[in-house]
């Protein structure tokens, strides 16, 4: 069995690595917790304008909810699938809504 030794050199430079290893741990922990408050901040922000929103409809709105919904420029699209046609129709209805 092979024994391999360690000189003074190599365990500085692993407790360095070590120790640079838990700072940029604790950088990252701090940055993902940064993170973590502005998503719940911004998730609460937008959850009490959608419940606002709800609480504030009337009966004939509901084509100018839907169309704040969707992204109706073709170009900033990055969907791969067609859909001009929902588009046009959705477009319409707003501009045009069914009366029951």
């Amino acid at each position: 069995m092979e024994r391999v030794y360690f000189n003074a050199n190599s365990r500085k430079q692993e407790a360095e690595w070590k120790e640079k290893a838990i700072k940029e741990l604790e950088e990252w922990y701090a940055r993902q917790d940064e993170q973590l408050q502005k998503t719940k901040a911004n998730n609460r922000a937008a959850e009490e304008a959608f419940v606002n929103d709800i609480d504030e409809s009337s009966p004939g709105t509901e084509w100018e909810r839907v169309a704040r919904l969707c992204d109706f420029n073709p170009k900033s699209s990055k969907q791969a699938k067609d859909v001009s046609r929902m588009r046009s129709v959705l477009i319409s209805l707003k501009q045009a809504p069914l009366v029951h």
